[in-house]
């Protein structure tokens, strides 16, 4: 009896102090290779908790330019928590078929430290699953490149946006999801 009572007391302390890891929302719950490398990432171990700005991108845009846009506000607020994910797509023609080029206009032209993703289709049946899953959350696909998503920390509340919204125009609303502790 007396071990069955230590037993029980041992468990419900030690239950105490136990952490439960929050599941990981459906939407990131994906892995995709970075750019012009064999890494992969984990969505969900890396970005969990973030607040998540999605941008398809082209190397040959007149929205290209876009990227510095995008840096700046990732260097603004990455260390408060804002992660931006470049998906380099050619569903709308504008894309190299090289890895090395897109990665140069990237890297080289633009100075992204942001992770960008391997190439893949953003649009249609042939969507990568997250990108199909962005258009499930709000029911806006790409129409061109530089579409974005914004994406809480929760990973359940997504808003769209399209190309001619700038980076800088979403500064107050990423200001406002990453206080929104």
């Amino acid at each position: 009896m007396m071990k069955t009572v230590f037993l029980i007391a041992s468990l419900w302390a030690f239950s105490g102090s136990l952490v439960v890891a929050k599941p990981c929302p459906e939407l990131l719950n994906h892995t995709m290779t970075k750019l012009r490398s064999t890494e992969q990432i984990d969505f969900c171990q890396a970005f969990q908790g973030k607040v998540i700005l999605v941008v398809n991108t082209a190397s040959n845009c007149g929205y290209t330019p876009q990227f510095k846009g995008l840096e700046a506000l990732y260097q603004k607020y990455k260390d408060n928590g804002l992660v931006v994910l470049g998906f380099p797509s050619n569903d709308f023609n504008q894309e190299f078929e090289e890895a090395e080029k897109t990665a140069n206009v990237c890297y080289i032209n633009y100075g992204v430290t942001f992770p960008m993703m391997e190439k893949s289709q953003v649009k249609g049946a042939a969507a990568n699953g997250f990108f199909q899953k962005l258009f499930e959350a709000t029911g806006e696909a790409p129409a061109w490149n530089f579409h974005k998503y914004l994406i809480d920390r929760t990973g359940t509340s997504v808003a769209a946006f399209p190309s001619n919204v700038t980076p800088e125009q979403l500064d107050s609303k990423v200001s406002a999801l990453l206080s929104a502790k």
